[in-house]
């Protein structure tokens, strides 16, 4: 397997666990909505799900989103 063919199947295993995660903590949002907790609980909990959605998603989106970085910007191309 080439560079490129293992770059594509990393961003391609990145962009599905992305996918796995945002399923799991919409279910968990609806979850929330449907108990019969005071609306304190409900910002509370939510909000702990946004910080944990956020520190789980946000890594593996801006691995994706990076440049390729094969050389200095000052280097002679070889």
């Amino acid at each position: 397997m080439g560079r490129e063919e293992q770059r594509a199947l990393v961003r391609r295993v990145r962009e599905s666990l992305i996918d796995e995660l945002e399923g799991i903590y919409r279910r968990a949002f609806d979850a929330i909505g449907s108990e019969d907790m005071g609306e304190g609980a409900v910002a509370r909990l939510t909000q702990l799900l946004l910080r944990s959605r956020e520190g789980a998603i946000s890594p593996l989106q801006e691995e994706i989103e990076a440049p390729l970085i094969t050389r200095a910007p000052d280097a002679p191309a070889e």
